[in-house]
């Protein structure tokens, strides 16, 4: 239940702190005096989208804070799954920063928005005044019929394996047509794999057949080049080696002499080594240095094979020839393996259709099973608000589809008149009939759910006189179970509250502010007196509001 409510620097409320107890509370005012920004402050504790617009001029951030007494609705375990301290008096706080920006806190801990409303869609529930337009539309209607069969657990296990099903079966069908594409190209990829497979590729193999034919190309000046070193090397005449053998010998023969040769000896002996290593290898290469016609046409062609290959797949490598190779190796196995997944998928599509049509039929049937008896309630609480020739018909059509919430669709079925044959509610049904039949079902919903607050916030729309009496009747009905708030401006109503607030607006040196009170007695008699005859009621005015007050 709501405890209280504190608000700061939000639109034209200051600041404003207020109590609430249990039963049925009134909140009345008049037009324009704030109960609507009340409400929107209200609103941000439960999660809805903040806006800088309404902070309070001049101010850096709004706060909104409520306190609830949660004992005995079994949320502990939800703010357990939370990671939120539980408390029997539950502290919700929203603050609205000027950068933009938002906070929210469940008993000092920041939680995100949908955190909040996980919570607080479990703490209260608040029926606009526009809200009975949802009566019309078909998700509002199943939402309903739903909260009256307490059918959550069976649409939560619905929603979960058509969301299971609808993927599925998007894989199947994205699978499928690549699979049908990927068929259709097949033969192609066959044909590229066979050609780059046959040219038995070796990723070094270009940069060493081009070394060799640019050796090829140039074998003449290699042989003479290489004849040339190795003449400087070993000729009898001019060669280095034989120089450096006479140097060794000569060197050796004075080193007794001079021990400062040794060194000397050692490293020309050493030179001499290396050189006569050099000539060796000098003189295979020449020996291998030979022009073979062959040879050179094999490695051209095999080139240009590769050249072509090359041009052909837009790559300048024969890695990424490879790499191609081994794509469109892995694409043959994929194409391959196609009809096995498809297989396994199709099977798993059966499998959970079957489950999700129990699971629809068990959801088809928890709506059914309350059908009559909603039908009758309302019906007959219908004649009991000044409609005794109503009837309301839940209307459960059967769809050959599976739809988000099962395969029911669901219209209800209005008719005020005698005799009428009921249509769609939308259709034939008028504002303030709108209003009871909504007041109605409210009080049919939060019957079925464990539920601590409700707020009402004008649904006497449309009403007056009797009517308006009896509406208050059954608020006071639904408050024997739950806390009722609702904000009216029928005199009626406002006679059934426990307690009575009134909003009311007034002017500082700077601004206009809005405020809440709690009326006393007296003060109570008095404003239920201008609700029914305006400022400064009559005494008879005053004495109609005691006798209304009366009947509470």
């Amino acid at each position: 239940m709501l405890k209280h409510l504190e608000i700061a620097n939000y639109a034209l409320i200051e600041q404003l702190s207020i109590d609430f107890g249990i039963g049925l509370s009134v909140v009345t005012g008049e037009t324009g005096a704030g109960k609507s920004i009340m409400m929107g402050a209200l609103a941000l504790v439960l999660g809805q989208r903040a806006d800088t617009k309404v902070i309070q001029d001049g101010k850096s951030k709004c706060v909104v804070e409520a306190i609830f007494d949660v004992r005995g609705y079994g949320l502990e375990s939800l703010f357990e799954s939370l990671e939120v301290d539980y408390d029997h008096e539950c502290i919700v706080r929203r603050e609205v920063l000027d950068s933009g920006k938002s906070r929210a806190f469940i008993n000092d801990t920041p939680v995100n928005l949908q955190q909040l409303r996980e919570v607080t869609s479990r703490l209260i529930d608040i029926h606009s005044q526009h809200e009975s337009l949802l009566l019309g539309e078909a998700s509002f209607q199943l939402d309903v019929l739903d909260s009256v069969a307490k059918s959550e657990t069976e649409l939560v296990a619905y929603q979960q394996l058509y969301k299971t099903y609808k993927q599925i079966q998007h894989t199947y069908k994205t699978l499928f047509e690549t699979a049908e594409k990927w068929r259709s190209e097949r033969e192609y990829a066959q044909f590229q794999y066979d050609q780059l497979v046959a040219m038995q590729l070796v990723e070094d193999e270009q940069l060493q057949l081009e070394q060799e034919l640019e050796a090829m190309n140039h074998s003449e000046e290699v042989k003479t080049a290489l004849a040339l070193s190795l003449a400087h090397l070993e000729d009898d005449a001019i060669g280095v080696n034989l120089q450096l053998k006479d140097i060794t010998v000569a060197l050796r023969k004075i080193k007794a002499y001079v021990p400062a040769m040794a060194d000397y000896e050692a490293r020309v002996e050493s030179a001499w080594i290396d050189l006569k290593d050099i000539a060796s290898e000098l003189q295979v290469s020449l020996n291998d240095t030979e022009f073979d016609p062959q040879r050179k046409e094999f490695v051209e062609n095999r080139l240009n094979e590769l050249y072509v290959l090359q041009q052909k797949h837009h790559v300048q490598t024969v890695a990424e020839l490879l790499q191609l190779q081994a794509d469109f190796g892995a694409k043959l196995e994929r194409i391959d393996s196609f009809d096995t997944e498809l297989t396994t998928l199709q099977k798993e599509l059966q499998e959970t259709e079957t489950a999700l049509q129990q699971s629809a039929i068990a959801l088809t049937q928890k709506r059914y099973a309350v059908k009559l008896e909603m039908e009758e309630i309302v019906s007959q609480k219908l004649g009991y608000l000044g409609m005794s020739n109503a009837q309301f018909v839940v209307d459960i059509a059967h769809s050959n589809h599976f739809l988000p919430t099962g395969c029911d669709v669901v219209n209800f079925l209005f008719s005020a008149n005698k005799n009428g044959t009921p249509q769609p509610i939308a259709q034939t049904a008028s504002g303030g009939e709108l209003s009871r039949v909504m007041l109605v079902i409210k009080s049919l919903m939060v019957s079925r759910a464990n539920l601590p607050t409700i707020i009402f916030d004008e649904i006497d729309t449309g009403v007056s006189g009797e009517i308006a009496h009896r509406m208050g009747e059954i608020m006071q009905l639904i408050a024997q179970t739950m806390q009722v708030i609702t904000i009216t401006h029928l005199p009626q109503i406002a006679a059934k509250g426990v307690a009575h607030y009134k909003v009311y607006k007034y002017d500082t040196e700077n601004a206009t502010i809005t405020n809440i009170v709690r009326l006393t007695p007296e003060e109570r008699v008095e404003q239920i007196a201008e609700m029914l005859s305006g400022k400064n009621p009559s005494a008879v005015a005053m004495d109609n509001a005691r006798e209304l007050l009366k009947t509470m």
